[in-house]
């Protein structure tokens, strides 16, 4: 009989990670068998998906409410699925607001918990930590600064560097053009408006606009949007129609990829900030919630910064463009000061360099690996 793993990663990096964990797993124990949720790399590893990762994938609280009846009924079949299978162990990968709650129910059942991407309990209700140790047996962090927030609390957490940290440094901006079928003399600007359905409806219009201010002033510029695993083309495409004056290209490929074949970027926010700050090129990075959304974390979160650069630099390296800031004018001139040669450029490199640095040794998923494998037994 296969050792069963139930896995939970319910965005498009979180997939990419659990999957890269799932390969080295199968590698120490080759019979594993995973079940859960995930996205299409997850799946390719070896997963049998019980329902799709943009099933669970909401961000805010305005977006959450008309889907979460659905999201409820998927963390009751998980349970009902747990306690058919009994797994011995659980990876639960970020989405803290729906994998601490699948992990309560676990933790009753006798799963080991190993809770992987820790909640960033360091930007908002830091008493939560206390509240993970009761239904989590292991936190497995990725940012340098992370770990001291468990001191105290029972739950044994490790910093295992970052998933990210595996990638090599990047090459020039030509070859990532020629790769994704752009032209490689002309001025390239990448557009990473995100994973998820709620997140491209707020965040694709106004970086399109911005484009159109920045064709203005290049008018041989191309433009580059990554598909993320979690939408369709099609999906994007209705949004880059309303703007057939542009040359935008939308290819199947990690954002990184897209960043990495531009002069500039504008990034949506997220674990994607950070796969482009490592691509060293200047970027800007864009937010917009529901207000409703915005002003509950504007009561909760307590941060000078919020894109995970910026966090591990410690200091704004990268322009931060939120919610009523994130106008087109503004993307636009953000991105115009730092496109071309000159001073600004150079310092935002320097601090993006600093930022690679921070990130810890290569080999996070093979560490994940040997974690699960030390809770299996």
């Amino acid at each position: 009989m296969a050792e069963e793993l139930l896995i939970v990663a319910g965005e498009a990096s979180a997939d990419l990670h659990a999957a890269r964990a799932l390969e080295a797993l199968r590698a120490l124990r080759p019979g594993i068998h995973a079940f859960g949720v995930g996205g299409p790399l997850l799946r390719a590893a070896g997963l049998e998906a019980l329902h799709p990762a943009e099933a669970i994938s909401v961000m805010g609280l305005a977006e959450v409410i008309p889907r979460l009846p659905r999201i409820l009924g998927i963390l009751r079949d998980l349970g009902r699925e747990a306690e058919r299978r009994r797994p011995r162990a659980a990876l639960l990968v970020d989405l803290p607001d729906f994998n601490l709650r699948l992990a309560r129910r676990l933790r009753r059942l006798g799963v080991k918990v190993v809770y992987y991407i820790s909640p960033t309990v360091w930007a908002w209700r830091p008493g939560r930590a206390r509240k993970i140790a009761q239904v989590v047996d292991r936190m497995l962090c990725i940012l340098p600064f992370e770990e001291r927030f468990y001191e105290g609390t029972g739950v044994p957490a490790r910093f295992v560097g970052h998933p990210l940290a595996d990638r090599p440094a990047p090459g020039p901006a030509a070859g990532y053009r020629v790769e994704l079928g752009l032209d490689p003399a002309r001025t390239t600007v990448a557009l990473v408006p995100g994973s998820r359905v709620t997140e491209l409806a707020r965040i694709f219009p106004p970086m399109l606009e911005a484009a159109e201010v920045l064709r203005v002033r290049h008018p041989d510029v191309q433009f580059v949007v990554p598909v993320a695993p979690t939408l369709r083309r099609d999906q994007l495409a209705p949004y880059v129609a309303a703007h057939a004056g542009l040359d935008v290209r939308l290819v199947e490929a990690r954002a990184d990829l897209a960043v990495g074949a531009s002069d500039g970027a504008l990034v949506k926010s997220g674990t994607s900030t950070l796969e482009a700050g490592l691509m060293l090129r200047p970027m800007v990075v864009v937010y917009k919630l529901s207000w409703l959304s915005w002003i509950v974390a504007r009561l909760l979160v307590k941060l000078v910064h919020v894109s995970l650069v910026n966090l591990l630099a410690g200091r704004g390296v990268v322009p931060e463009l939120l919610q009523g800031d994130a106008t087109p004018a503004r993307m636009a001139a953000e991105l115009e000061a730092v496109l071309g040669p000159g001073p600004a450029r150079e310092a935002q490199l320097s601090g993006l360099r600093e930022v690679r640095d921070a990130l810890g040794p290569p080999g996070a998923p093979q560490r994940v690996a040997e974690e699960l494998a030390l809770v299996l037994g």
